[in-house]
Order: structure tokens, then sequence, then C-alpha cells
């Protein structure tokens, strides 16, 4: 089943899910599935404001345009850096596919001039100096992990799943940087609103959470987010998405989707 024929079932699914008694029959593959297949939209556009917050409490902040796009059951991510001087021009290619290939990335670094393909073995290190690895810039292939429902709890007003993520061999831990996780899913729309990740080379945790979404243009959609980095109960780094101005069913042309666009820019 494609991507597309997912999004279709999963609105299906979220109409039964209001049957209690099917919503407590769901094992945790079966979640991960649906928040797999969440309609995420297609051909949108949104600008993103990050910031970078080290332990001091000193800020750097960088203003994104990034832009989305399906082709078939496949999605492509182009993200552009506006500001400050040092990272302007800047950009980040994703190729999400959806049979079981890994995604392809490419970053653009002005100052080499030249575009530098992520291999799988990069993808544990950090995207851009942030608390985010590489490898939570796409999804995660669900065939690669073991899925246990833990418990339900609530989050930010709305009952959720907290679902523990094992990686099935060391491959998929070197290539993610993780160890283990716990995502929380809400019930009523398949979002992931909090994680926590264990850093595999060392004792740090990362802690994801997501406290504002909205519903635009029928999708949900993640309005801020933020990813902390600690060691025990120091934290050490932390980083925060602002996204803004969120357009669906913009005109965007394939081709933009490209390592020679990210060259050439915006």
């Amino acid at each position: 089943m494609n991507r597309l024929s997912k999004k279709i079932l999963t609105g299906a699914v979220l109409a039964l899910l209001s049957m209690p008694l099917l919503a407590a029959e769901l094992t945790a593959r079966q979640i991960m599935d649906q928040v797999d297949a969440r309609d995420t939209g297609d051909n949108k556009v949104s600008d993103m404001t990050m910031t970078l917050i080290d332990k001091r409490g000193s800020k750097r902040i960088r203003s994104i345009r990034s832009y989305t796009k399906m082709k078939g059951g496949d999605e492509m991510r182009l993200m552009f850096f506006l500001s400050p001087s040092d990272v302007k021009n800047t950009a980040f290619l994703t190729y999400e596919y959806d049979d079981s290939r890994d995604d392809d990335q490419w970053l653009y670094l002005p100052a080499l001039r030249k575009s530098k393909r992520i291999a799988a073995s990069d993808k544990s290190g950090s995207f851009m100096g942030s608390d985010f690895n590489y490898s939570d810039m796409s999804s995660p292939n669900l065939d690669e992990y073991d899925y246990k429902i833990l418990k339900e709890v609530e989050v930010h007003g709305h009952k959720a799943w907290a679902i523990e993520a094992k990686p099935k061999n060391q491959k998929e831990i070197d290539e993610s940087g993780y160890k283990k996780g716990v995502v929380f899913v809400r019930q009523d729309n398949f979002m992931v609103v909090r994680g926590i990740r264990w850093v595999s080379d060392s004792s740090d945790m990362k802690y994801l959470d997501v406290p504002e979404v909205a519903q635009i243009d029928g999708i949900w959609v993640a309005l801020k987010m933020t990813m902390t980095t600690k060691n025990g109960k120091s934290t050490l780094h932390r980083t925060e998405l602002l996204l803004e101005n969120n357009r669906f069913n913009q005109d965007l042309d394939e081709s933009m989707f490209s390592v020679r666009q990210i060259e050439k820019g915006l």
C-alpha cells in the first residue's frame, strides 16, 4: 500500500476510532502505521524560525523557508536558510520514499559551493548545529523497530498513547543515533506530540515536545516544537522551531526539488 492509499485509509480509521472499543484494540504497530499514514497535505510552503539556545541561555536565530511536495507515494522536502548571513543560502533536500529504500538527503553549503549527500553513517549527526539529528528530519522505517504500548496518558490536554520504540539491530541504532525511544501519540489525530530518545553513544537524553498544533485546510500541523538535550537534570542545549504562514496547495514545480535547485538557490 502506497502513502496515498494509506492516507485514504487513515480517514476511515479516524472515523472508526470514535468507537472506544476499537481504539483499545489497536496494537502499537497499528498506531504507528496510522502515524506514518497521517495526511500531511501537499504542495506546502511554511516559514520557520529556528532558535538555538545553549546552556547559558545565549540564542542564535535562523530564518528558513520550507517546501513540501508529494510525488506519488513519495514525499519531497526542501529547506532554504534565509538568515543570518553565516547560514544564508544553505539548503537541505530530502526524498522520503514510500517503499523500503533509505531516504536520500543532500545539504548545500554555499561556502563550499557544492552539495553533500548525507550518507547513512552520518544521519546520527546534528542537523545544522541543532538538537535534531539528520535522522529526525524524516520518518523512520517502521519495519526496523519493535513497538510496545506502555500506557495511556494525557499530553497538552489530550489523550495519548505512550509507545516504546526499540531498534531491531545495531545498524539502525548507529544510523539514527538513538538506542531507544518513547513517542506520545495523540489518540484523536495520530500526531506525535512528545518524545523521549536515548542517545546511543552517551548518557545524554533528548526530549521532543510539540505544545502547539492546529488544523489548517483540514490538515493537522505542528506550529511549535522543541528538542532539548539533557544529561541528568542539566540542560545542555535546546532547539525551538516555530512554523508560521503554513500554506497548502501552492504551485510548486517538481523541478525545484533537485540538487541543481538547492545549488542555484531561491
